[in-house]
């Protein structure tokens, strides 16, 4: 048996900032972020709008297109690292917003890799027969812990919700494997230092700006296209596949540049990458599950297809998985 995806979801804030509005209040311009991200505009959440707000938004899409009603859920992971507070977990808020009152419920927290982690562990339960109905959910809301003094930040992301639905399967299709990776020594490259036991809130940590991202570009660059391309080929090899037997690549939309050097060193044609960065920007934990919902409701994934998809973030997280679809 196998666990399939049989049903997706997203959904994106209806406020979108493009980065000629970002000229307006940071010092950069639409050329000069374009260039190096190849970001055009992102969402942004409306004020009093919340993680599991946008997660339970998502979620109700992908049981609909499943014809599952949210009640039947019996899973529900979450990956996030904004969720609306630190207790209880986000997955708990999510529960009760759609009424999945048989499920249990926990968060996940790998940054950006958040879903491929949350599809790892869900998959898991459905394989052992210990869940019939698991939500996966990525969801960032990103804009509210960025430091919007820092132009090489906070141009960088978005918000946004995207769900996947596993179910049981016996047929062909499904999750043929999952692969995770970590490496805490790299933790000091993308991490947010205040807010946590080692540097709790104080009037101390607010004033130096403790409580945003900070990130070494550079550095988290190179790591990214080695891992991304280390983790895409170990996920093949595993299941005898090579890179010219994928149909569609659905990797975590972190920057486009990441994204033309993983698929050249892996030698796929670019075309074969869904790409949505320009839209949505760096959307984090959210970024796999709505870029493979745009592929599947636009029709471009097809029965039999070979779908690669991976992720990395802070942790350093990352993970890869392939689905036969």
């Amino acid at each position: 048996m196998r666990a399939q995806i049989i049903g997706t979801g997203a959904y994106l804030p209806a406020k979108v900032v493009t980065n000629v509005d970002l000229e307006k209040i940071v010092e950069t311009t639409d050329a000069w972020i374009n260039d190096r991200t190849g970001i055009r505009s992102r969402h942004v959440a409306a004020e009093g709008e919340t993680t599991s707000d946008m997660c339970a938004a998502a979620a109700r899409q992908a049981c609909a297109q499943a014809g599952v009603k949210p009640e039947d859920v019996d899973l529900i992971v979450v990956g996030t690292v904004t969720p609306d507070m630190p207790l209880p977990s986000c997955a708990a808020l999510v529960q009760a917003k759609l009424g999945a009152r048989k499920a249990f419920a926990f968060d996940v927290l790998a940054a950006c890799a958040g879903s491929i982690y949350g599809l790892a562990v869900a998959e898991k339960f459905v394989v052992t027969g210990q869940s019939k109905r698991a939500l996966v959910i990525g969801a960032e809301l990103l804009t509210r812990i960025v430091d919007w003094q820092d132009r090489n930040t906070c141009v960088l992301f978005g918000d946004a919700a995207g769900a996947m639905l596993l179910g049981p399967g016996d047929g062909p299709s499904g999750i043929l494997s999952t692969h995770l990776h970590s490496d805490g020594n790299y933790a000091g490259i993308l991490k947010i230092p205040a807010g946590g036991s080692a540097q709790p809130a104080s009037a101390e940590t607010v004033a130096a700006r403790g409580h945003y991202v900070k990130m070494q570009g550079k550095e988290v660059f190179k790591f990214a296209v080695r891992a991304l391309e280390d983790v895409c080929r170990e996920a093949l090899a595993a299941n005898g596949l090579s890179p010219g037997d994928v149909q569609h690549v659905v990797m975590h939309q972190a920057n486009l540049r990441i994204l033309e050097a993983v698929v050249k060193r892996l030698e796929i044609p670019i075309e074969r990458c869904v790409i949505n960065i320009d839209r949505y920007a760096n959307t984090s934990s959210a970024s796999v599950p709505i870029t493979l919902d745009e592929a599947n409701r636009s029709g471009r994934l097809r029965p039999g297809d070979t779908v690669l998809m991976a992720a990395i973030g802070g942790g350093i997280a990352w993970g890869a998985a392939v689905v036969r679809w």
